[in-house]
């Protein structure tokens, strides 16, 4: 996937090559911020944004994936239900969600054999990691009036349409709302921090105890009682699986708020629209497949899961394919015929 896309980076805004070390994209700042886990749907607030303190260190796994469920935000599965913003967005009409190229995704996201789990997780966390982040430049690099495209002014928290805004925890841990471009910074900070530290993703081959044989690269989240868990053998800690899962779950929210907000400017207008659908859907594909995502959380883009599905883009023994209301895609692919 990074060859496909490999041409992106001369494309946005004149981006120089990259290093061949496999590290993150990452700030300056090596400081690890506190992304919060609740996304409050219609949060409105007439105050600006708070400036961020000094950055703490990430809050516990436990105290951060229990968020959604203790705030009591997140609806099961039959609660699914939403309606279909209108005037309808750009990223919404089947005219403008093709891609790069055709073919199944699903060949790009499911895992070799002789791969082990965890080693096949990290590598994804890092691909998609450096393809959101080509996108991000876009918005983030600055004008020659000295302004970027996503400023405070022009999003002045992280949202996802009208009813979906994403907050952060400050030193106090309060959940506090900022303006999506100074979010974003810190959650690249904090997912940069993630995959550079050697305790969570290792490199040293010596921390591997063996290497897995294709007949027993099986998904260690189906051995819930054998004291094993997902990358133990790759030598990947015990909270690997779910920090991969917030990693996961943050770039989605990045990836929602450049459709709602900045689809059409600027990627519609610099001819980068099907590259982006191409890296969201890939994205989507990984992260259902791999159990990173779950279904409620893709509320604020499933209307697109929706429209992808019904017109082939999903195929039907994908998770995302499952995840989907097909009904509600093939409405939207009617619509696109009709003047909005």
């Amino acid at each position: 996937m990074s060859n496909l896309f490999s041409g992106i980076n001369a494309r946005l805004r004149g981006g120089s090559a990259r290093s061949s070390r496999p590290r993150s994209p990452s700030t300056s700042n090596g400081s690890q911020p506190a992304p919060t886990d609740t996304a409050p749907s219609g949060s409105q607030s007439s105050s600006s944004a708070p400036r961020v303190p000094p950055l703490p260190n990430s809050p516990s796994l436990s105290q951060t994936i229990g968020m959604d469920e203790a705030g009591g935000v997140m609806s099961s599965r039959d609660d699914r239900f939403y309606t279909v913003p209108r005037p309808l967005p750009m990223w919404l009409n089947a005219k403008y969600v093709k891609h790069i190229v055709k073919g199944n995704f699903m060949t790009l996201s499911a895992r070799p054999k002789t791969v082990e789990q965890g080693e096949w997780i990290a590598h994804q966390v890092v691909e998609h990691y450096r393809n959101l982040w080509n996108f991000v430049r876009v918005v983030h690099e600055k004008e020659d009036d000295g302004t970027s495209i996503c400023n405070a002014a022009t999003c002045p928290r992280m949202s996802a349409g009208a009813s979906h805004s994403f907050t952060w925890l400050n030193n106090r841990r309060e959940p506090v709302e900022l303006p999506a471009c100074e979010y974003m910074t810190l959650m690249q900070r904090w997912i940069s921090g993630k995959i550079d530290d050697p305790s969570i993703f290792p490199t040293d081959p010596c921390g591997v105890s063996y290497a897995p044989s294709p007949t027993n690269a099986t998904a260690t989240s189906s051995l819930p009682n054998s004291g094993d868990f997902v990358g133990k053998r790759s030598g990947f800690p015990d909270k690997f699986f779910d920090i991969c899962q917030m990693i996961f779950r943050q770039m989605f929210r990045v990836y929602s708020h450049l459709y709602w907000a900045h689809f059409t400017e600027p990627f519609y207008h610099l001819n980068l629209e099907k590259q982006l659908n191409s890296c969201f859907s890939h994205f989507l594909l990984t992260a259902t497949a791999l159990d990173m995502l779950k279904p409620q959380e893709l509320e604020p883009m499933q209307a697109l899961i929706d429209l992808w599905a019904a017109n082939g883009t999903f195929p039907p023994e994908s998770k995302a394919y499952e995840y989907a209301k097909l009904s509600t895609g093939e409405r939207l692919i009617q619509m696109a015929a009709v003047p909005q």
